[in-house]
């Protein structure tokens, strides 16, 4: 069962962390550090290796309110939730005390690399492959999209081993280190205002000790998928977020703006398209609660639809909200005074990543209604 109505202590964590955000100033690294020193950044990580001993659930919250105080961390949705989950949940007793409790107390970031520039959204036709030489492995491949590569102390790789038995290609995680010879990055001029960049990775015989592989060579589809439900929770957090943050000042200026007698919010071409949007990102937390709550009861198939869905509502959502307060500003909207249009690009990146809208319809329509497959 999910709680629908949230916990007094998710209640504080919420008043808090909202609080912390918008007293704080938009600087990343300083902002990171300082979330992280009261305990936000680790809030899902184990207690035992330094974290804050919750769960996605609580992670998503921290995430909702940083971006609805307009001070989102997107290495939120990497660092912690992909790759400390990854980790905590399959890494040996030595990747967690090296990587674990630096992870939540903000002194080192991880990245996470999945994406390729020809398998996109498919994981299933990932070539980055992995193989032995001796005891070490050897990485080769391409790896696009990947956020703050430059920032992060290791890159999480997806890649693929060659099974001895079948000769198929299986998907595994390697930990691999920013100074890694062969592993290098060039970053990707994007029409998107971020503190955190884009970059292109390539691996060029990158050689990493066996202790680099996380979890085990023959459940990495399972181990992979571990970290990419958590992925999209926290994306529909992050667009939940910024979804909130524009309604809000869309809003404020509908109280105040007058043009006639009365402000502009008491008309109802204004102020109905703003109760819709604040309808889509309620019923959109819904569903990204739920996934939460189903992914931290260990239930990972439950979650997978789930989350899945909370991340398409919640991108969807965003988007209209974010649409509807630059519309309501007019051309207030589009100054940098208000802040607002730069996240008219930012909006699309939740429709758009880490999974398309239409691969979810994908998912949907054939996981969950059982609709045959057209690929």
């Amino acid at each position: 069962m999910t709680t629908l109505i949230e916990s007094d202590e998710h209640k504080a964590l919420r008043a808090a962390v909202a609080s912390f955000a918008k007293a704080h100033p938009h600087d990343s690294r300083s902002l990171w550090q300082a979330a992280a020193e009261l305990g936000y950044i680790g809030v899902n990580l184990p207690e035992t290796h330094g974290g804050g001993g919750g769960g996605i659930t609580e992670l998503s919250l921290v995430l909702e309110e940083m971006g609805a105080a307009g001070n989102p961390l997107l290495m939120m949705i990497v660092s912690p939730a992909i790759c400390g989950t990854v980790i905590a949940r399959f890494g040996t007793e030595a990747q967690k005390q090296e990587w674990l409790p630096a992870l939540a107390d903000g002194t080192r970031l991880m990245a996470f690399g999945i994406t390729e520039p020809d398998a996109g959204s498919n994981s299933h036709r990932i070539t980055t492959t992995a193989r032995r030489d001796g005891t070490d492995w050897l990485l080769t491949g391409r790896k696009v999209f990947v956020s703050g590569v430059d920032i992060a102390d290791a890159t999480l790789i997806v890649g693929r081993t060659e099974d001895a038995r079948t000769g198929s290609l299986k998907p595994c995680l390697f930990i691999v280190p920013r100074d890694a010879p062969g592993f290098t990055r060039h970053r990707i001029d994007m029409e998107l205002h971020s503190v955190e960049k884009q970059f292109e990775l390539v691996l060029d015989d990158v050689r990493l000790p066996a202790e680099a592989l996380v979890g085990d060579e023959d459940a990495g589809l399972l181990q992979l998928f571990a970290g990419l439900n958590p992925e999209r929770i926290m994306t529909a957090a992050f667009a939940i977020g910024m979804g909130r943050h524009a309604l809000a000042k869309a809003v404020e200026y509908a109280r105040e703006r007058t043009v006639w007698k009365t402000p502009i919010g008491a008309h109802q071409a204004i102020a109905h398209p703003l109760a819709q949007a604040h309808i889509e990102l309620e019923l959109a937390r819904l569903m990204m609660q739920k996934a939460a709550h189903l992914y931290d009861a260990g239930d990972d198939v439950g979650a997978g639809e789930a989350a899945n869905m909370a991340k398409y509502a919640a991108g969807e959502a965003c988007v209209r909200a974010v649409d509807q307060a630059v519309q309501t500003l007019g051309g207030n909207g589009l100054t940098t005074e208000f802040g607002l249009a730069k996240l008219i690009t930012a909006s699309r990146v939740a429709r758009i990543a880490p999974v398309s809208r239409e691969m979810i319809l994908n998912y949907v329509s054939h996981q969950t209604l059982g609709l045959p497959k057209s690929y």
